[in-house]
């Protein structure tokens, strides 16, 4: 079986990056409001978004060319 590596655009990427910046964002405020589990949350979501912003930078130089 051959596996097929479908990239994303920087598009789709920018779309996720703001999808993830927001449930960051929900989630700090709750932490910052006492909800000790947002806290938890909001590494995840952070964790993500850095791997979403390293694609991102990926796909923006590879459409660049």
């Amino acid at each position: 079986i051959i596996g097929i590596f479908i990239m994303s655009t920087s598009n789709e990427l920018f779309n996720n990056m703001k999808t993830m910046w927001d449930a960051l964002e929900e989630n700090h405020n709750a932490f910052s409001s006492g909800n000790k589990a947002a806290g938890t949350r909001a590494r995840k979501a952070a964790g993500e978004f850095k791997k979403l912003v390293t694609d991102y930078r990926k796909a923006s130089v590879s459409e660049s060319k």
